[in-house]
């Protein structure tokens, strides 16, 4: 009777053990800092340090080759003072505007990719081709493309538009041009994302009667939230810093009509040796991007949550 009683009786962790767990578990948590430590150490030097160095440097005014001299906020106030930032925010703003029609248009892409049927790889390739060109190379394309003499614009509308060299059409010329690869990007994006579709949701739906657009915006989409996340943040990031087509093909003119932020700070440091300068605008245009993506950050765990 003792002998059973002694079997049943709840058997504790004696107290050796529990410096041994304390032990474990310190060492497993050293173990993950030291694995974190490299991937901190890149990011602090190649991310923190820039953004750091970036924000003090705008607050100086420098040359590249002098000393830099303290001068306060009188960068930021030249900024807010000049109307080639007003032009080039706007220009940005316009950029952020019709660049957001890349990812419903690379979404209705990959909805017509996703499909098994004859030659739909090749299809895919098409369409996929020109998301891997360099933008120097879609830049040179579309200016030959927009070339009031020769240009394959002259042929289909019969006479010459000055699309690059009028004020008034160049940003929507290169903004159309951006948009040739950035649609595949998405395109690409959303395909990942509808591997990932739970078939088995999708069958029961349309056995409820789900068809058509009530399928793809209550069962579809909701399942491509993160894909939708990742491309209009990465189409949003790839606005705001658009450079090398306006670089290619405008050079920020006619008369700084075609300038946006990005190109503004290149203009400022590489022209004319305007570091401090330039650096105030790399602030200003990250403390957009930060806006906005926090932003979409905080909407997405709202709506995970």
């Amino acid at each position: 009777m003792s002998h059973s009683l002694s079997q049943r009786a709840p058997r504790h962790a004696s107290p050796e053990r529990m410096p041994q767990a304390a032990s474990l578990s310190r060492r497993r948590t050293r173990a993950a800092l030291l694995f974190l430590l490299p991937g901190f150490a890149l990011f602090a030097v190649l991310v923190i340090y820039p953004i750091a160095s970036s924000i003090w440097l705008s607050f100086h005014s420098w040359d590249g080759m002098s000393a830099p001299s303290f001068i306060g906020l009188d960068n930021y106030r030249e900024l807010i003072a000049s109307d080639t930032f007003y032009t080039a925010l706007k220009n940005n703003l316009l950029w952020l505007a019709l660049f957001l029609l890349a990812p419903p248009a690379g979404l209705a892409l990959a909805l017509y990719l996703n499909q098994n049927v004859r030659g739909i790889r090749l299809v895919k390739s098409l369409f996929f081709a020109p998301f891997v060109l360099p933008g120097v190379v879609v830049g040179l394309v579309f200016s030959w493309f927009y070339d009031p003499t020769f240009g394959l614009l002259k042929v289909i509308v019969g006479h010459g538009v000055p699309v690059l060299g009028d004020p008034r059409y160049v940003t929507y010329g290169i903004i159309f041009a951006a948009l040739w690869p950035q649609i595949p990007f998405c395109m690409i994006l959303y395909l990942t994302g509808l591997t990932g579709i739970n078939g088995e949701i999708v069958e029961a739906a349309r056995m409820e009667g789900a068809r058509g657009f009530a399928l793809l915006w209550h069962v579809v989409l909701p399942q491509l939230r993160p894909a939708t996340f990742m491309a209009v943040v990465l189409t949003v990031i790839g606005a705001l810093r658009s450079f090398d087509l306006i670089s290619v093909m405008s050079g920020g003119g006619p008369f700084d009509s075609s300038t946006v932020l990005a190109y503004f700070m290149y203009d400022q440091a590489i022209k004319y040796y305007r570091e401090g300068y330039s650096a105030a605008i790399a602030v200003v245009l990250f403390a957009i991007m930060l806006v906005y993506i926090a932003y979409q950050l905080r909407r997405l765990v709202r709506t995970e949550s």
